[in-house]
């Protein structure tokens, strides 16, 4: 991990070509460094690559270089570290070293992409006509000017912007302007959870809940494996789901199948109504012992007052249910939450910003700055309007984006931000807690950051933010951590600090007899109740124009490219609706328009029949419909999100004629009887022989039994075990939750293409890596056809040793490795699909087209710009080429010519893959299974370690072990 040299805050190559240079100095920038970079995002032609003649510092060619930083944008936050190559960045991955926020979502990692969006705002505009930062500044100046001296207000709405710096950046623009407001709003809004947790905790943030401390999980509706919490919680989950007996038990209740429903030991399926009801009676049992009439929850209190204080309590919905949810814990003093430390990064209120449209008076407003959100396409349709009309009158109307959309296409000014990983600054998303964002490229196109521009705006002395950042962290931040530089502390990424007075808390009203009396909900019509809900790809929306994200599969619905309408079987039949395959095996269905107050919100909504809605429930995502960008698609959930409130009700939907036709991945949702994924209860896995619940496949041969992998047709099988590596890879199903981080961490590491829905709904996907979602089988679970168990396996080239697929190749493209990969020859391949055909696993791509260099793809592969995220390592592959999981050779080799280099051992977490680095939940490990000291040599020789399809006798370099469910109580809960 490398500390990045202080950057220049002006622009090198403008400078450049400003001045008088030597040909010596021509040689100098035009090599392939940062600058170069600008020049190919602004489209130069490039004829030849020019070596370093005065080669950069901290860049040596075919080595990467790790930066420490902090992505954040409108929804997400993460410690990370970037990995650049010759001054690009290429990868993201977590950074392990960091306590808090420290793992990669499938959109964190995709946020590289972005850095290379050629529909990026590449330069200022005044009133619609493109102009120069100069420009800008003399207009917003005398603006500025002329509003203070008026007494007008000066309005900042900005999405959730936890930055210490900035918020001292912001008073002192004040000290200029004292006039100036600054308005948090966040399209997806935590604001109910902190309003709750204010008036039970005292402070208004959002609780940070130590998962490794319970024994049991109760959630009504509170999908905290997926977005939740702001922090990622999955990495606590799996500590405490080791199966022994203090595992952790999760009892799941929801309308939506979500991510941690699907993980649940116990799902139980019950509209949002019916579950606020169940966490009333449970709360009235808790603090005042009336038994609950509904018989899940009499059984569920029972349970909390069983396991005390080594239960937690989630809900979601509106701010009664996160209260009555943070109460309990209260009560029972539950040892996940953590008093002491409290999430910062979700700044929403509600109140202030609704407020803002009431006491709204046109002559009281002199500028509205909008910062890093689009209020135009994120609030419900009854607000839009408003706020449209309200900035058509302001004289003075900035937007600070990235990128086009709904609002600043007519706002006056359009001042370009650069992308984080351009920009300098900090983050404070916990108390005690900081971290640093530092640019890992040259700003690509003629961007200011919204700090620079307050900076020069508000007449702050400091002449750059870069300074005024290192000023304030010298002053403020360093003195009370353990770093004794701001280089230091930049090389990390992040520091804590101690100090007691970090957090004010005020004095909690309290609540506990307010709910004594409340009473339950009733169901006063069949119309159904709406949960409206984030997916882990989109998000809130922020990166829809993100190609990467568009085709990652839902990890419930595996559907790509578009959202919809979710739906029990029951009604879709009552209603008439239906999902069906076409000739060709891809998925079309009908179409509904989605009705509220007898108004028409969104039309031609497809609907998706899925297993596990409640009855009476519908579901749909947030972060679709986005109408600037060339990823245009899908309806705009905001449009319903009335209140902010993700549970709507009395919502009617009406048939239209409309097909929709869906690009879905997986159209097999069960495993049909096959031991495709083992699984088995806490107690058979406890008490039982490993025989009974992870049975091993046998044969007969002259009346002998004996284990299949003591036969072979290979001549080579009874050969002594050889030197050097041999690579495993190994899947603990037990931690997996289906997230799909792994999935854009292969995608980027291995420059795999996106192909578009067209080709998706052909089956012409291209991941190397998918996490298949099963559901019971039908047939053998009967009761549970609305409420199925779901299991999740990743799958990818399983490198047998015996590999059917190299067999049949009739020219040697495919071989294997002396160190157990499973190897492809690009360009040896001629295309026969031999190989697809004989693998047992499907997990072989072939390029039906060239989706580099090919108009009919117009995606990344496609532009100047957006080749800049291909991993020099990794070839890109033509069309009539086969390709598949390499088990990222490149890493494995870099690892050991380092190694060799440094005439040392290699220790063991040194050999990584880029899905096992990624993993939030650290499911996955790789290593080399000669070294018997190694983890991966412990996994496969677990008991719970089995291979798949393993009876074909191929023996896989892959292994999974299996998935423990406790069950306990399940028959008298449900």
């Amino acid at each position: 991990m490398n500390n990045k040299k202080e950057i220049i805050t002006y622009n090198p190559v403008k400078n450049f070509f400003n001045e008088k240079s030597s040909r010596r100095d021509f040689l100098k920038w035009i090599g392939f460094s940062t600058a170069s970079v600008a020049l190919a995002a602004c489209k130069g032609p490039v004829i030849k690559s020019i070596p370093y003649v005065v080669k950069p510092e901290e860049i040596t060619p075919g080595v990467p270089t790790y930066y420490a930083s902090t992505m954040i944008d409108s929804f997400d936050l993460a410690c990370v570290l970037v990995k650049t190559r010759e001054g690009r960045p290429i990868k993201i991955e977590p950074n392990v070293f960091s306590k808090y926020f420290n793992t990669t979502s499938s959109r964190i990692q995709s946020s590289l992409l972005s850095l290379y969006d050629e529909e990026r705002l590449k330069n200022p505009f005044l009133k619609g006509k493109k102009c120069s930062w100069n420009q800008i500044d003399n207009y917003i100046l005398k603006k500025l000017e002329y509003i203070y001296k008026s007494g007008k207000d000066i309005i900042f709405i900005s999405s959730s912007f936890p930055s210490f710096s900035t918020k001292k950046l912001i008073q002192d623009f004040k000290k200029t302007y004292s006039n100036t407001k600054w308005i948090t709003y966040d399209a997806v809004s935590y604001s109910k959870a902190l309003d709750a947790a204010e008036s039970v905790f005292g402070i208004r943030a959002f609780p940070i809940f130590n998962l490794e401390k319970s024994n049991l999980i109760i959630s009504f509706d509170a999908d905290f494996l997926g977005d939740w919490s702001p922090e990622n919680m999955a990495k606590y989950y799996v500590k405490s789901r080791n199966p022994k007996n203090s595992m952790m038990q999760h009892i799941q209740i929801e309308s939506n199948m979500t991510i941690s429903g699907a993980n649940a030991d116990i799902r139980i399926s019950k509209i949002p109504s019916d579950i606020k009801n169940m966490l009333l009676e449970v709360y009235k049992y808790i603090f005042f012992g009336k038994k609950p009439k509904n018989k899940t929850s009499k059984k569920i209190a029972f349970l909390i007052k069983e396991k005390g204080s080594k239960s937690v309590i989630f809900a979601d919905g509106d701010k009664e249910s996160y209260e009555l949810s943070f109460l309990i814990n209260k009560k029972i003093n539950s040892e996940t939450l953590q008093n002491d430390r409290y999430i910062l990064s979700k700044e929403s209120n509600d109140k202030k910003f609704i407020n803002f449209f009431k006491n709204f008076k046109e002559d009281k407003i002199g500028g509205i700055f909008i910062h890093n959100t689009n209020p135009l396409y994120s609030l419900p349709l009854s607000l839009s309007t408003k706020i449209k009309n309200i900035l058509k009158k302001i004289p003075l109307t900035v937007s600070f984006s990235t990128k086009k959309d709904e609002t600043n296409e007519i706002m006056k000014v359009l001042a370009p931000i650069p992308h984080w990983l351009e920009s300098w600054g900090d983050t404070n998303p916990i108390n005690n807690v900081y971290t640093l964002i530092q640019p890992t490229i040259q700003s690509i196109f003629n961007t200011r950051q919204l700090q620079d521009s307050l900076i020069i705006w508000g007449k702050i002395k400091e002449s750059n933010y870069y300074e005024y950042l290192k000023k304030t962290w010298e002053k403020y931040i360093i003195p009370k951590s353990n770093v004794s530089s701001f280089n230091e502390a930049l090389y990390h990424g992040f520091i804590e600090i101690n100090d007691k007075n970090n957090i004010l808390y005020k004095n909690v009203n309290k609540k506990i007899e307010y709910y004594k009396e409340n009473k339950l909900l009733e169901k006063k019509d069949l119309n159904f109740e709406l949960r409206l809900y984030t997916k882990i790809s989109m998000g809130d929306g922020h990166q829809y124009n993100n190609p990467w994200l568009q085709e990652f599969p839902d990890p419930i619905t595996r559907t790509t490219w578009d959202n919809y309408l979710t739906m029990s079987y029951i009604d879709a039949k009552r209603i008439g609706l239906k999902n069906w395959n076409i000739g060709d095996g891809s998925l079309n269905g009908n179409c509904v328009d989605l009705i509220k107050n007898s108004k028409i919100f969104i039309k031609n909504l497809p609907v998706l029949i899925q297993p596990g809605q409640a009855i009476g429930s519908i579901g749909l995502a947030f972060g679709y419909g986005q109408k600037k960008g060339k990823l245009y698609n899908g309806k705009n959930a905001y449009k319903v999100y009335e209140d902010f409130n993700i549970i709507q009700y009395n919502i009617k939907i009406k048939k239209s004629r409309k097909i929709h036709e869906f690009a879905c991945v997986q159209l097999q949702n069960t495993t049909v009887g096959r031991d495709l994924i083992k699984e088995t209860d806490l107690d058979s896995f406890l008490k039982k022989p490993k025989e009974v619940w992870n049975h091993e496949e046998k044969i007969s041969i002259n009346n002998t039994i004996i284990p299949i992998d003591h036969i072979s047709m290979w001549e080579e099988k009874n050969k002594k075990e050889k030197s050097g590596h041999h690579f495993n890879l190994s899947i603990d199903l037990n931690a997996c939750i289906g997230c799909g981080a792994c999935i854009i961490a292969c995608h980027s590491e291995n420059n795999v293409p996106v192909v578009g829905k067209k080709e998706i709904r052909k089956s012409r996907d291209m991941h190397w890596l998918r996490v298949d979602r099963y559901y019971s089988d039908e047939k053998k679970y009967k009761k549970e056809i609305n409420n199925p168990k779901v299991s999740f396996q990743p799958i990818m080239c399983q490198h047998c040793n015996y590999a059917p697929c190299e067999t049949v190749c009739p020219v040697g493209a495919t071989t294997h490795g002396k160190q157990g990969q499973n190897m492809m020859a690009y360009n040896r391949c001629v295309g026969t699909r031999y190989c697809a055909n004989n693998c047992p696993y499907k997990v072989r791509r072939f390029n039906w087209f060239n989706y580099a260099n090919n108009q009919k793809f117009d995606f990344n592969m496609n532009n100047t710009l957006g080749k800049m995220v291909l991993n020099p390592d990794v070839v890109v592959r033509t069309r009539g080429v086969m390709e598949k999981c390499s088990l990222c050779i490149q890493k494995t080799q870099y690892v050991i010519g380092i190694a060799k280099k440094q005439n040392r051992k290699i220790k063991d977490k040194e050999f990584e893959t880029a899905c096992s680095i990624s993993c939030p939940t650290k499911a996955i490990t790789f290593g080399d299974i000669n070294d018997k000291n190694s983890i991966i040599y412990k996994k496969i020789k677990d008991s719970r370690t089995y291979k798949l399809l393993d009876f074909i006798g191929v023996q896989p370099n892959i292994s999974y072990q299996l998935k423990i469910h406790n069950n306990k109580n399940k028959e008298e809960i449900i």
